[in-house]
């Protein structure tokens, strides 16, 4: 099943919630959200004069630790910046072979930038510091010109796994130790700042622009914001100029985020006990398995044996149960825990994988 199609889902159970795993930016902003969007206060933002947009800038950027941040629509256009902000046409980016950049923002580093990406094989997602020793190209008009180390933290297609700290930390400064630019699409960093209990400004500190999504984990409705150098997030009004990025009255969008850093970062700890509650059911149905078995924070990702038959097909039964995942490869399929999702809902989904399994393809 095509990406974009498993996202089309059709409510058709009557009487009864219908579970949603497909991914944690489906989450709906609560009472108390849209109460704090209703009276937000807002101006302009492209004439850089809408009060709560610039609160919430300010807030970022001080919980990362850097000097300023500028709020984007999307985690895809905060990406596009920073590689814009780093590279010129003829530059090369290094990056993990399943990272978002690479595969799921249409290669804009290269049809909007003329930037070249390297990619490098991690273990769900996971690099290890030595992997970069031989990848900074000659000085040689024959070569693209590496600029660029850009990390995912934590890493969707590794089933929401965490760069574990020592190795972020050698690898960025490797990056610096070769003159290399370091950009973080921390979209879940929250996620991993709950996690391992290691704060958001550690994380960043070592890298040179860092990402962060407020639609993800955190259940605002819509956002991105890009923190860094603060000449260089002047520079960013820029790129989000020419992207098409400028909203106005912002504020209403940017007081849903602040609501959600106020009050959604520390209950990411119970997705993560749900995703593990979920993995653990998973484990014990015979023809699914757990691929990476280990779970760090609200990502599951699961293999159907393919004698059952497809991952598309296992998810088609399940849509019928009234549970919602995403096949995300042939026999792949991923399953995420957000602010939607209660503990009761997770047996409920365990009870409806295991009826599926055992009806056969």
């Amino acid at each position: 099943m095509p990406f974009g199609e498993a996202f089309c889902a059709v409510r058709v159970i009557v009487g009864e919630k219908l579970l949603d795993f497909r991914s944690d930016t489906v989450t709906r902003p609560t009472a108390a959200m849209r109460a704090a969007m209703a009276a937000a206060e807002v101006g302009d933002d492209v004439l850089d004069d809408d009060p709560s947009v610039h609160r919430l800038q300010v807030r970022v950027a001080e919980l990362l630790g850097k000097e300023a941040a500028i709020f984007v629509p999307s985690g895809t256009m905060s990406n596009l910046i920073a590689v814009r902000l780093h590279c010129r046409p003829g530059d090369e980016l290094i990056c993990e072979a399943g990272c978002h950049i690479y595969n799921y923002e249409q290669s804009g580093y290269a049809q909007l930038c003329g930037v070249a990406a390297r990619a490098l094989e991690g273990e769900y997602g996971v690099l290890r510091p030595e992997q970069f020793h031989d990848c900074v190209r000659p000085a040689n008009p024959h070569y693209v010109r590496t600029r660029l180390v850009c990390l995912e933290n934590t890493h969707n297609r590794g089933g929401g796994r965490i760069q574990p700290y020592s190795t972020v930390e050698a690898i960025c400064a490797w990056a610096r130790s070769r003159g290399l630019a370091t950009h973080l699409d921390g979209a879940r960093l929250w996620n991993a700042a709950v996690a391992t209990k290691i704060g958001l400004a550690e994380w960043a500190r070592h890298f040179d622009t860092v990402g962060v999504c407020f639609s993800k984990g955190l259940g605002a409705p819509v956002g991105s914001a890009l923190c860094g150098p603060r000449d260089l997030i002047a520079e960013a009004v820029r790129h989000r100029k020419v992207l098409g990025g400028g909203m106005r009255q912002a504020g209403v969008l940017a007081a849903a985020a602040l609501y959600a850093i106020d009050h959604h970062v520390d209950r990411l700890a119970e997705d993560h006990a749900n995703a593990r509650r979920l993995a653990d059911g998973i484990q014990r149905i015979e023809r699914l398995r757990l691929k990476p078995e280990q779970i760090d924070t609200n990502l599951v990702f699961f293999e159907v044996d393919p004698a059952w038959g497809s991952a598309a097909e296992f998810v088609s039964r399940l849509k019928q149960r009234g549970v919602l995942m995403l096949a995300t490869a042939p026999t792949m399929i991923r399953a995420v825990t957000h602010l939607d999702v209660t503990t009761k809902d997770v047996d409920r989904a365990i009870e409806c994988l295991r009826a599926v399994e055992s009806e056969g393809a």
